[in-house]
Formats: structure tokens, sequence, C-alpha cells
């Protein structure tokens, strides 16, 4: 079996470098002395996923450094020390001068090695009472932490485009469809609030969720608590957390918070799926009620009379994606046994996938939203009289009807009309009385879809009353719990 092993992959049993050179031992390495098989070493890596969160390693460092000098670990000159040195990691990063190692198996390793290399073996006091276990788990809520707070003012961005033009357009009127049929007039800023109701809960599942994020898992070593007298409330304050978690063991195998962020992201796709799918429906030809940027629109290879609205085909698609990734934590979580398992690194793959998705889908759809064209006159034209049949039902409810019988009248009013081949106006008085006595010369009157809007007058109705205070509430709203929580 060796002798069929690639000769490439054989020079790693050899303790070289393959050229005659000692290779770079793992900080891990103490207790093997065989070399790992490349492929291994490829498939165990995680820092071409997990740089992202250097600077959030670095901060983590910098607080558990206190802590440490707190606890008379390390001497104030030590802490000094590693606190400038951290600096000095954190400085390459922002210039991009940092250099991976092939030995850098995560982000966590890189710093660390980095930061000996510069202050020399005091940096390796660092991890005194920590584990990678406590670390990883540190950097990825601090990370979220900053990712979630970006992405509420970004929801916060979105809810405020639809308010604008929720009021701007107040006026413009449409069908309202159940089934994709045309069921009821609205106002086109009713439907538009409609979309930002759903985003709206989205902020606020965000909110909540955030409150759960900022707990602290610092100082909890790798399973069983750390011990060294370090103070994890006063690290907590000074990292920004809330407050340390309260068990060690919960604290290094606890991902709820990310499983809990992917749902927020998961829900918040589907409600861009559906934003996307009724515009895509809206645009096209046959309803023409709204145009597209050409910012965010592309056109065929082929057909050069074509633009595709491929920004919200991409949102509606893209949400897919955000549903598998979800799948995957909740697959990886679900058999674990308590603690740290090597599972837990394909966390951050579907985690940061996740974010960068919604981020992006956040300002894309703010863009189409705050670009796109109405039609006032091609929704209107696709406004017609059986729109109003169930204003003709409350016509007859207010003298007295009871619903059930006015639903069953109306619907005599329908066939009657298609056995005449007209629509349901031009039905005459004396056709309407041979239905019900209840009709009077005023029955005219219900086929006005202004004011047939205009009943529906109850919060949370389409009148332009209704309408407008929802904007004004959604402007509050805004206002008071999303720019003032980024």
């Amino acid at each position: 079996a060796f002798a069929a092993m690639p000769a490439k992959k054989r020079k790693a049993d050899s303790g070289t470098d393959g050229a005659g050179a000692p290779k770079e031992t793992k900080m891990w390495g103490g207790r093997f002395t065989g070399a790992v098989d490349p492929v291994m070493e490829a498939f165990n890596s995680s820092i071409g996923v997990d740089k992202v969160m250097w600077k959030q390693d670095l901060e983590g460092s910098r607080g558990y450094s206190h802590a440490l000098e707190g606890a008379k670990v390390l001497s104030a000159a030590e802490g000094k020390a590693i606190r400038e040195g951290l600096e000095k990691v954190k400085a390459e990063w922002e210039a991009g001068t940092f250099d991976i190692k092939a030995s850098d198996e995560d982000i966590h390793m890189a710093n660390e090695r980095r930061l000996t290399e510069l202050v020399g073996p005091e940096g390796g006091k660092i991890h005194t009472g920590r584990s990678r276990n406590d670390q990883v788990a540190t950097d990825v809520r601090l990370w979220l932490r900053d990712e979630g707070a970006e992405q509420l003012s970004l929801l916060g961005g979105l809810l405020s485009v639809a308010s604008e033009r929720a009021r701007a357009e107040v006026d413009a009127i449409m069908p309202g469809y159940t089934h994709l049929q045309r069921a009821q007039p609205v106002r086109w800023s009713h439907w538009i609030m409609n979309h930002a109701a759903s985003w709206q809960r989205d902020a606020r599942r965000l909110t909540s969720a955030l409150e759960r994020i900022n707990e602290m898992p610092l100082g909890c070593g790798a399973l069983a608590g750390n011990p060294f007298p370090i103070d994890r409330e006063a690290m907590a304050r000074d990292l920004g957390f809330t407050r340390p978690m309260p068990n060690s063991l919960d604290a290094v195998t606890d991902r709820d918070f990310i499983i809990e962020f992917s749902s927020w992201a998961t829900m918040l796709m589907v409600h861009m799926s559906k934003f996307a799918e009724d515009l895509i429906a809206y645009g096209t030809a046959e309803f023409g009620f709204v145009s597209f940027a050409d910012a965010y629109s592309t056109g065929s290879s082929l057909m050069p009379q074509k633009k595709n609205p491929d920004a919200l085909e991409l949102l509606r698609g893209k949400t897919a994606r955000v549903l598998g990734n979800h799948t995957t934590l909740l697959t990886m979580m679900k058999g674990l046994p308590t603690a740290y398992n090597k599972d837990m690194q394909e966390d951050k793959r579907a985690l940061f996938d996740t974010a960068a998705t919604t981020r992006a889908s956040l300002q894309i759809a703010a863009g189409v939203l705050s670009t796109l064209t109405v039609s006032r006159d091609r929704m209107r034209a696709a406004l017609s009289a059986p729109l109003l049949a169930t204003d003709l039902s409350d016509y007859l409810v207010l003298r007295g009807m009871p619903f059930r019988e006015a639903h069953h009248v109306v619907g005599s009013a329908v066939k009657l009309a298609e056995t005449k081949g007209c629509e349901l106006p031009e039905l005459s008085l004396e056709d309407y009385k041979s239905l019900s006595a209840l009709f009077e010369a005023d029955v005219v009157e219900v086929w006005d879809f202004e004011k047939a809007i205009e009943r529906r007058d109850a919060t949370g109705g389409t009148s332009r009353r209704a309408v407008l205070e929802q904007v004004a509430k959604m402007e509050a709203f805004v206002k008071a719990e999303v720019a003032g929580s980024s």
C-alpha cells in the first residue's frame, strides 16, 4: 500500500520539507512524532475560511491579556509587550502584509505564531489557560456581533426606502392578488408596506438574536473552566459583552447563536424571495406595473430586445443557498456529543457565506426598490369591475342582509352578467332588483375604485389614511429601534 502512494506524499513522512530543511512544527505537536499527510493538512486547515476573523481574534487576545495580567499570570511588562505585539500584528493585517504560513491551521494559530515572532517567547503566554475551544467561540461571537449590527443597519436602510417610496406614491392604485388572481383594489403603497412589515419582523428578530450572541465564552478553557483566578466579569465588560457565559462546558459547545442567526437569515431570504417574485411578475409585459433601472438589469446574449430582472432572480435563487447553509448547520450539530468536536469547524463556512449573501441581498433589494419606475396607468388599467364584487356584498350587508346571503346574491349577479355578456356595472337596476329588493339606484356608487379603497380604513387597511399611518409608524420604528441600535 505504501509503494502505491505518490512520491510527493511520501516526502511528508520524512520529517523535512522535502528539501532537507526541518519542517515547521505545530503548536499542538508535542505529543506527536509522525508527520501529517499533506492531504490531511489541507483537510484540517480552516485558515482560508476563518481568517476573516483576524480582527476579532486579536481583540479577544487583547482582552485576555488584561485578564491574565490581573490574575498575576502576566507581569505588567509582559502584558504591555503582548498588547504592543498584537497591535503590530493588526497593522500587518490592515496593510495586507500579514504572511500566512503553511503551519497556520487557523486564524488563532496564525496570530499567535506571528505575535511570538514579534515579542519572543513571552507571546506564548497569551494562551495560558485558554483553549482554541473558548477562543473560537469568542471570536465568532465578536464577529457576528459586528456583522449583525451592520446588517441591522442595512435593514433599517431598506425599511426607510420602503417608507419613503410608500409615502411618495400613496395615490397609485392597483389590483391586489390572491392565488395570483385579481382580488380587490389596493394602493401600491399598501403592497410596499406589506413587505416592509415582514422586514420589520426581521429587524426585531435580529435585534433579539444579537442580545443572545453578546455573551462571552472566553475564560472557559477547553471545557472545564480556567485554572487561574481571572476576572471573567471584568473581561466581559472590557470586550463589550453583556455577561460571561455561566457554564464552561456549555460555552464551548453552544452554537445556538450561529444557528439562530442562520434561522434569521433564512427567514429574511424567504421574505426577499417573495418580494422578488412579486416584482418579477409586475415587471413583465403582461403586467407592466413597474420597470427596473439598468443598474439592476441585464440583457440577453442572443435577444437584443431583452431586459432581464437578474437582480431579483438572484435574490430568489440565493434564498435556496441560505436555506442549504441552514440545513448544513442543523445537520452538523444534531448528532454531536457535548463539548467541542472538529465537525464544528464547518460552521464558519456556512455562517460566513450566509452572512455575505444576506448583506448583499439587503443592499440589492434597497437598490431595486429605490430605483424602479411605477406605471400608474398600467396599474389602473388592470382594475376591473369584478374586483368590487365584495363591495357589492358589503352594499347589501349595510342594508341588513346577512353576509352569507349577500355573498350568494352577488354570486347570482356575476352569473347573470356572464349570461348577458356584460360587466357587473352594466346590469340594470331591474336586473339587480330581480335578485334582491334591497338594491336601489345608489348601487352605481359601488363601482368606484377610489371609494372602495377608502372604505378599508380600519387599522392596517389600504385607505390613504391607514397606509400613511403604517408609514409613520414604520419611520418611528426605524428611528427608535434600528438607527438607534447601530
